[in-house]
């Protein structure tokens, strides 16, 4: 399968494809083209997990210049991945995986609940408690319609939600077992998310665009400065938010497999919902990836599969005609509602066999048969990435 770009035409600029053009839904091909007529864009590279989203298509990296769009962002603010390799091995583990399961979704609410409590991270040993005082001091700085939520914000810290959301114990190819999880900021996320979108879509220099959802902020302006201000603090959210859950995990797996005494390597941990201050040729940008890590040289990522599929641990290359990124899953063939008319629980249970997991109606519609080939996605990127692991879940965790 081929790795490298096709030049697509756009309006402003050429789109950069890491994905057959011929293979994308034709809707998801006008997103892009609309992407591409933004006036302050300078950059469009499409990543091969591409596919249809709300305003700017999830898999797509955008650059531009002064500008900023919140909704090519998403509503989940931050959302990302998080792996740790530990020192057990596949014969520490029990052959009955279904307590390890279940101990751990009594340690980390899903779907959309909460702990009772907020987490103390003082309470868990060896996490990094350093400005954590002052991140939640942040939180009286944010827009106004989201004071009310700081409770809940509080308590949803280390919870992990639903969707295409997960939790996973797997296996590299060497039997050494992993943890991995994916999450993102929550609901505080999608409050400032959908208060930002509205404010941008009601400026004046936004009204003549070809789809309101790419309305945006430009700099120097007071609209840009309150949302770059709560657009970092929510992504800062998510990397919080991914690094409590990765502690309660890891003491779940302590506790359990204790005989073992299993210990923990450094966390890899990476946004794929966001925006970063980059500069690519001499000029200042701003650089959104929907559904897209950034891959620079030597930095590590994770691309996940579906859960049944397998996932790798990636080394970026440093591809600066992508932006230096890389794709951030294997991306959604069909939408959820097509997912569920076409598939049952037995195709569930089919698909995920092997893996300790819910095969039930709730969860059919992230059935591994609903996303594309993992293993086509990475091989469409080897210019972007090296593959460290290939990882294969036995036990996944869902909202």
């Amino acid at each position: 399968m081929p790795s490298g770009y096709t030049e697509v035409p756009g309006v402003n600029v050429p789109i950069r494809m890491w994905a057959d053009p011929a293979g994308v839904e034709a809707s998801a091909m006008q997103q892009l083209r609309n992407v591409s007529s933004l006036p302050w864009i300078e950059g469009l590279a499409v990543m091969p997990d591409v596919h249809y989203g709300k305003g700017a298509t999830v898999g797509s990296v955008i650059a531009m210049r002064d500008a900023v769009c919140p909704a090519a962002v998403g509503v989940d603010i931050g959302c990302g991945m998080s792996a740790v390799r530990t020192s057990l091995r596949a014969s520490d583990l029990p052959g009955d995986l279904s307590r390890l399961r279940q101990r751990i979704e009594q340690a980390v609410p899903v779907g959309r609940g909460m702990h009772d409590d907020p987490v103390d991270p003082g309470s868990l040993h060896g996490f990094p408690t350093a400005g954590w005082t002052e991140f939640w001091n942040g939180f009286d700085g944010l827009a106004r319609a989201v004071r009310p939520k700081a409770g809940r914000a509080a308590q949803q810290m280390g919870t992990l939600g639903s969707g295409n959301h997960f939790l996973e114990v797997c296996l590299d190819g060497d039997d050494q077992v992993w943890l991995m999880l994916h999450s993102g900021s929550r609901n505080i996320g999608k409050e400032l998310a959908e208060y930002h979108i509205g404010v941008a879509q009601g400026l004046p220099h936004n009204q003549g665009l070809v789809d309101r959802d790419l309305a945006v902020f430009v700099a120097g302006t007071p609209q840009m400065a309150a949302y770059r201000n709560d657009l970092f603090w929510a992504q800062e959210y998510a990397r919080r938010n991914r690094a409590l859950m990765m502690a309660l995990f890891q003491r779940v797996v302590a506790k359990e497999l204790k005989k073992a005494r299993p210990t923990f390597e450094q966390v890899i941990s990476c946004h794929h919902n966001y925006v970063a201050e980059e500069r690519y040729d001499g000029v200042d940008l701003l650089v959104t990836r929907k559904g897209a890590i950034r891959a620079g040289g030597g930095e590590y990522g994770i691309i996940p599969g579906s859960m049944g599929t397998s996932s790798y641990i990636v080394k970026g290359l440093g591809n600066t005609a992508a932006f230096n990124s890389a794709s951030h899953g294997a991306g959604r063939r069909m939408s959820r509602n097509a997912a569920k008319r076409r598939f049952t629980t037995r195709d569930l249970e089919e698909q995920t066999r092997g893996v300790e997991c819910r095969k039930d109606s709730g969860v059919v519609d992230e059935i591994p048969g609903a996303y594309k080939p993992i293993d086509q996605v990475i091989n469409r990127q080897r210019d972007l990435v090296e593959v460290v692991a290939k990882l294969k879940q036995i036990v996944c965790v869902k909202g």
